[in-house]
């Protein structure tokens, strides 16, 4: 894997961009736009799939200390109307936002983690794998998983029987169980599929439904 690169112009900061949650049956889509320092990149910075939670919690606290961050949130109700591309667009496009507001101006150009972008009035490239390329984009990676992370921990509290605070709402084994058992709740995404089956058929969900896990 290539050594990841601090990308930096001369006139204008570069952010970068990424989002988590775009498989999970229920919560948000988060993306993330971070800006990195010049000096004090915090160590350790990588894609966020591949650092355990702790290390995340880590990084993210550090960033928060000594970089520009931005956060963008769609809730699972507008996944369902939008779908969850569009939804995916529109939270780094309000990431964006919220980091030009840290920033106090426009950013200069964004590297965003896949092959899509939002139709963005400012320079932006897309990086497949950028999340393993770029700092900014792990940098980004991490605040948007951690901070994924927390609200469906906090959502957990209240729904305690879909086990979130381990699955993270995707739809692992025990989490495909719950809704067999009790049905889906308003924070679950009803246009995905084994949501949708559940509403549909009495709460049954698949056995043989094979859950996506990246994000």
């Amino acid at each position: 894997m290539p050594s990841l690169k601090h990308e930096k112009l001369c006139l204008a900061p570069v952010a970068g961009v990424d989002e988590a949650g775009r498989g999970p049956l229920a919560g948000p889509v988060v993306a993330a736009a971070v800006i990195l320092p010049a000096k004090g990149i915090p160590r350790g910075l990588n894609d966020s799939k591949k650092l355990p939670a702790a290390e995340r919690a880590r990084l993210y606290g550090l960033l928060q200390q000594r970089a520009c961050v931005g956060v963008g949130v769609v809730e699972a109700d507008e996944i369902d109307t939008l779908n969850i591309y569009w939804a995916t667009m529109k939270a780094m496009t309000l990431a964006v936002e919220d980091l030009e507001r840290c920033l106090g101006s426009r950013v200069g150009h964004v590297l965003v983690d896949g092959n899509r972008l939002p139709k963005w009035g400012f320079a932006a490239t897309p990086i497949v794998k950028g999340d393993a390329i770029s700092l900014s984009i792990a940098a980004a990676s991490i605040v948007a998983k951690h901070t994924r992370d927390t609200i469906m921990r906090t959502h957990a509290e209240a729904h305690p029987q879909y086990n979130w605070h381990s699955n993270m709402g995707y739809g692992s084994p025990d989490h495909l169980r719950a809704l067999r058992e009790h049905g889906p709740c308003a924070l679950h995404r009803r246009s995905f599929r084994p949501v949708a089956e559940a509403f549909a058929k009495g709460f049954g969900v698949p056995e043989s439904f094979s859950p996506h896990t990246s994000g």
